[in-house]
C-alpha cells in the first residue's frame, strides 16, 4: 500500500521533470523510471515522452514511443507532427496527417495550424491546399492559430494572393500582433515592399492598439530597405526606440541594412557600433554595406576585426569582401582571399565567389587572367550565365570586341541551350547581356551584327525591364521613366527648363553631352548597356529624378537620394559630378551595383565602378 502510494506520488514529479527539460539524457532516465512504476502505459504520461523526445530532436524515439501506444489522441498524433516540422521532416509530418485521418482520430486547430507550417516548409502549395480545405470543412480555418499558419504557407509558397484571402478573412478581433506580422512577412518575403508599408500603415489605424512585435518591425524596415523608403524608415526607427527593441539583434541587422540600401552608410554604421557583442551575421550586413559604397579598405578592416575576435565567417561573408575589393581596384587582396578562404576558413570557393573575382579582374582591366578563372570556376546554369555576363560587361568598358565577342558566344550558348522556362525565369539576365552584346556591336561600327542580337531577341520574346529612377519626397515616391517628366506634375516644365540650364552651365565647363528632351538615342540605352554610347530618345530617368529633386527639395534640407533600378550611365555620372559642383549640393545615387555620393565636382567612387 505505501508502495503504491509512494508511486502515485513520484509520476506527477516525474511528468513534471518531462515538461521544461530538452535534454535528452535526462529525458530518457526519466522514461525508465516511468517503465518501472508502470505508468508509460497512460495517454497522458506517453503524450508528455511524446513532446520531451522531440523538444530534444529524438524524433525516432518519439515515434518509438508513439508506435508503443495502445490508445492515441489528437495530442499524441499534433506533437508527433511538430516534432517532425520541428526537426526538418517536413514531408514527414505531412504524411502523419494522412494517417491520422485514417485513424479515426479528428483533428483539432493545432494539429491544421502544425500541418500547415510543415506545408510552409516545403514550399509546396498543393499540400497546403488540401489542409486548408479540411481545415474549412471542420470550421477550424478562421481560428487565429490556423489562419496565421497557412498565411505564412501561401506566402513561402509565393501565393500572395492567397495569403492575403486568408488574412480578410479571419475577423477583425480575432487577428493578433502574430497575424498581422505574418501577413506583413508574405510582403516583404516576396519584395513587395509598398504592399508590406501599407499593409504596417493599416495596422496603426485598425489594430486595435496593438503594440508591433520585433518580428513585424524587423519586416517592415526590411520591406523599406527592398524600395529605398528612408522616410518611413526612420519613423519605424524611432518606434523601434520607443517600444524598447534597439537591443534586438535581429531588428539593428534589418535597420543597419535599411540605412545602408537607402543611402545612409554613416547611419548603418553607428547602428552596426551599438551591438554590443556582434556576430557573424550583423559583420557580413556591415561587410556588405561597406562594399556597396566601395570602401574597399575599410570592408577589409572589418573583415580582419571579425576575425580577430574569434567570430567566423561564412559564404556570404567572403562575397561582400570580393564584391567590396572589386569596387575598389583591390585586385590582389580579392586574389588573395579567394585562394585561400579553403585553408584559412573551411569555405570552398562557389560559383558566387568566382563571379566576384571574374568581375573584380575585369574592371581593373585584367581581361586575360578574367577569362582564364572563368574557364578554371568551371560553373553551370544560372551563375554560368551570371559569369559571362559581367564578363561580357568588362569587355565592352574595356572595347575589347575580341573578347566580347567570346563572351558573348558562351551567353548566347547558355541561353539558347536551356529549356524555355528556364529563360523566362531569367528573361532580365539573359536580356541584360543580349543587349550588352547588340551594343557592343554598335560601339564597334558592326550594325548588321547588332541588329541581329536584337532581332533574335524580339523573335524569341526576351525584353529588358525599362529603366527607371525614383525619388522620395515627404513620405511620397516619385517614380520617372526614360524620357517621361510627368511624374512631376504641374512642374514638370520647370524640370525641363532647370536641366537646360544646367546643360549650358556643364557645356562651360567642358561637358560633351546632352541633356535636353530633343536628346536622340537608342532605346537600349537605358536599358542595358553599361556605358552609355547608344541612342535614345529623351532624358535618362535619374536625371528627371534629380532635376525634380532641386526644385522641391530646399538647399539646406540634407542630401538628395536617387534610386535606379539599372546601372547608372557614363554620360548620367558625370553630369551628377558637374551639377554638384555648380548648385554645391550632395546626391546620392543607389544603382544596381553600389552606391555614389556626388559632391563638389566628384564621386566616392572615384570614376572606378
Amino acid at each position: 500500500m505505501a508502495a503504491t502510494s509512494a508511486a502515485a506520488m513520484a509520476i506527477p514529479l516525474l511528468i513534471n521533470l518531462l515538461r521544461g527539460t530538452s535534454d535528452l539524457a535526462s529525458v530518457t532516465t526519466t522514461h525508465a523510471k516511468l517503465l518501472k512504476l508502470g505508468a508509460d502505459s497512460s495517454v497522458a504520461s506517453s503524450n508528455h515522452l511524446l513532446a520531451a523526445y522531440c523538444r530534444c530532436g529524438s524524433t525516432a524515439l518519439a515515434h518509438h514511443v508513439f508506435d508503443g501506444m495502445l490508445d492515441r489522441n489528437v495530442v499524441s498524433w499534433t506533437a508527433l507532427m511538430s516534432g517532425y516540422a520541428s526537426s526538418g521532416q517536413p514531408s514527414a509530418a505531412f504524411a502523419l496527417l494522412r494517417t491520422m485521418a485514417r485513424s479515426g482520430v479528428p483533428p483539432n486547430a493545432f494539429t491544421f495550424s502544425t500541418a500547415a507550417s510543415a506545408c510552409a516548409l516545403l514550399a509546396n502549395a498543393g499540400l497546403g491546399r488540401q489542409v486548408h480545405a479540411r481545415a474549412e470543412v471542420s470550421g477550424d480555418a478562421r481560428d487565429n492559430f490556423v489562419a496565421t499558419a497557412l498565411v505564412g504557407m501561401y506566402g513561402k509558397s509565393c501565393r500572395v494572393g492567397d495569403a492575403r484571402a486568408v488574412f480578410d478573412a479571419m475577423p477583425a478581433t480575432a487577428r493578433s500582433a502574430v497575424s498581422w506580422g505574418s501577413m506583413l512577412s508574405v510582403y516583404a518575403q516576396n519584395a513587395l515592399g509598398h504592399d508590406a508599408i501599407q499593409l504596417f500603415t493599416e495596422f496603426r489605424t485598425n489594430g486595435q492598439d496593438m503594440a508591433p512585435n520585433h518580428f513585424m518591425l524587423s519586416s517592415v524596415v526590411n520591406a523599406c530597405a527592398g524600395v529605398g523608403r528612408l522616410g518611413i524608415g526612420k519613423c519605424v526607427h524611432g518606434m523601434v526606440l520607443r517600444l524598447g527593441h534597439e537591443d534586438n539583434d535581429v531588428i539593428a541587422v534589418a535597420l543597419l541594412d535599411m540605412y545602408s540600401k537607402c543611402g545612409c552608410y554613416e547611419y548603418s554604421k553607428m547602428v552596426f557600433d551599438r551591438i554590443k557583442q556582434p556576430s557573424v551575421i550583423p559583420y557580413t550586413s556591415i561587410i556588405v554595406a561597406t562594399a556597396k559604397y566601395g570602401l574597399g579598405s575599410t570592408a577589409l578592416s572589418l573583415f580582419s576585426e571579425m576575425v580577430d575576435r574569434g567570430v567566423q565567417p561564412i559564404s556570404v561573408t567572403l562575397i561582400g569582401v570580393l564584391h567590396a575589393c572589386s569596387h575598389s581596384g583591390l585586385v590582389d587582396a580579392g586574389l588573395q582571399l579567394l585562394r585561400s578562404m579553403r585553408s584559412k576558413y573551411g569555405i570552398a570557393p562557389c560559383a558566387s565567389h568566382y563571379t566576384c573575382a571574374v568581375d573584380m579582374l575585369g574592371r581593373a582591366g585584367r581581361l586575360e587572367a578574367a577569362f582564364e578563372l572563368a574557364n578554371e570556376a568551371r560553373v553551370e546554369g544560372n551563375d554560368d550565365l551570371m559569369l559571362w555576363s559581367s564578363l561580357l560587361s568588362a569587355c565592352r568598358n574595356h572595347k575589347r570586341l575580341d573578347l566580347a565577342t567570346m563572351a558573348g558566344e558562351k551567353v548566347s550558348e547558355f541561353s539558347t541551350t536551356m529549356a524555355w522556362e528556364k529563360v523566362s525565369e531569367l528573361s532580365q539576365e539573359v536580356a541584360g547581356a543580349l543587349v550588352v552584346m547588340s551594343n557592343t556591336y554598335d560601339s564597334a561600327g558592326q550594325a548588321d551584327e547588332a541588329a541581329a542580337v536584337r532581332s533574335d531577341m524580339r523573335r524569341r520574346g526576351i525584353q529588358k525591364v525599362p529603366g527607371c529612377s525614383w525619388i522620395e519626397i515627404k513620405d511620397v515616391t516619385y517614380m520617372f521613366y526614360v524620357g517621361k517628366v510627368s511624374p512631376a506634375g504641374e512642374r514638370a516644365g520647370e524640370v525641363m527648363l532647370l536641366l537646360d540650364e544646367l546643360e549650358c552651365k556643364m557645356r562651360e565647363k567642358g561637358y560633351k553631352g546632352r541633356l535636353g528632351s530633343d536628346r536622340v538615342f537608342d532605346g537600349y540605352e537605358e536599358d542595358g548597356d553599361e556605358q552609355g554610347k547608344g541612342v535614345m530618345v529623351g532624358v535618362h530617368s535619374e536625371m528627371l529624378a534629380l532635376g525634380f529633386g532641386l526644385l522641391v527639395i530646399p538647399k539646406g534640407m540634407g542630401i538628395i537620394r536617387v534610386m535606379k533600378n539599372l546601372r547608372m550611365c557614363c554620360d548620367c555620372h558625370e553630369a551628377f559630378k558637374l551639377i554638384s559642383a555648380i548648385v554645391e549640393r550632395e546626391f546620392v545615387v543607389r544603382d544596381l551595383n553600389r552606391f555614389h555620393h556626388f559632391r563638389m565636382g566628384s564621386c566616392s567612387c572615384n570614376d572606378y565602378w
